[in-house]
């Protein structure tokens, strides 16, 4: 298949096919993030996505089951391009069971309920949302683009228009100075979402990035491993959400954990007081990643 550049998915798209339906993000300005900053935002010609559907319904149609759309929000696609790329998916892969992209808030914002509704007929199912963070002063610190008001909101539209969705929040996101804060208005921000999916990855500082620059001058520092174990914690044991499935399986984690929440809630809280007290060995630095 064709792509530019580095092509990213979540840990649970691992055996999807990728689709390059749009070149980079449309956002581009967390401060953290580096994963398209080499990039220029742009939305790919819709003939060149649906030639690659083409290629991979020759190549292996009958054995795709997943298809992901890239890059880093592909819910910004207008319409016009969502729809043929669904219905060519539909129709080239017999045995597809789900369809899902990165979105942020403000992708499901700028949507309609009637576009929304659309895009779940289509066949677009799971929407992987990462506000990272449910303080607000987190958010503009990271340049997010979202308030935790607009994170809630797009989940409730994402909701009513039938879409399963995935939440992603960032452990370390508010440096030492609002660990705590941090932590506790994101398990508000979970619980406020109600996500089917939840996972928690950790902050990297990655060389190049705003984020990384701040911490050269002193001006952002990340908790160590205790304390951002702490936060998980914290995150866990206050999260509410109906019922939904853990993951802290991403390869930036120190500790790999996995369950529903809340039926889980004690075993995953056990196990992480057992790493704090040193009784279970962490991920060492040298496999962790991006």
């Amino acid at each position: 298949m064709r792509y530019e550049g580095r092509v990213f998915r979540p840990p649970s798209e691992h055996d999807a096919y990728i689709l390059q339906a749009t070149i980079g993000c449309s956002h581009n300005h967390c401060t953290y993030c580096d994963m398209y900053r080499d990039k220029r935002f742009r939305v790919r010609e819709l003939g060149a996505s649906l030639e690659d559907l083409q290629l991979a319904t020759r190549a292996a149609g009958s054995r795709i089951e997943k298809l992901f759309v890239a890059d880093g929000d592909a819910l910004v696609l207008p319409l016009d391009h969502w729809l043929p790329i669904l219905a060519g998916a539909r129709e080239g892969f017999p045995r597809l069971r789900r369809i899902s992209c990165y979105a942020t808030a403000r992708n499901v914002l700028d949507k309609s309920d009637a576009e929304l509704a659309q895009l779940r007929a289509g066949g677009l199912t799971r929407l992987y949302l990462g506000p990272e963070s449910g303080d607000d002063v987190v958010l503009r610190r990271i340049a997010k683009g979202g308030s935790a008001a607009d994170h809630i909101e797009a989940a409730r539209r994402a909701h009513a228009a039938g879409f399963e969705t995935s939440v992603i929040v960032l452990l370390g996101a508010g440096g030492l100075e609002r660990s705590q804060e941090h932590a506790q208005h994101t398990a508000a921000l979970v619980t406020a979402m109600d996500p089917a999916y939840f996972a928690a990855l950790t902050l990297t500082v990655v060389p190049g990035t705003p984020i990384a620059r701040l911490a050269e001058t002193g001006r952002f520092e990340l908790p160590d491993v205790a304390g951002l174990l702490g936060e998980l914690r914290t995150i866990i044991d206050c999260a509410r959400p109906t019922d939904a499935v853990f993951r802290t399986n991403h390869a930036s984690n120190y500790l790999p954990l996995g369950g529903r929440l809340p039926a889980d809630r004690v075993r995953i809280l056990r196990t992480l007081d057992a790493a704090l007290a040193g009784a279970i060995p962490l991920r060492p630095e040298s496999a962790r990643g991006l």
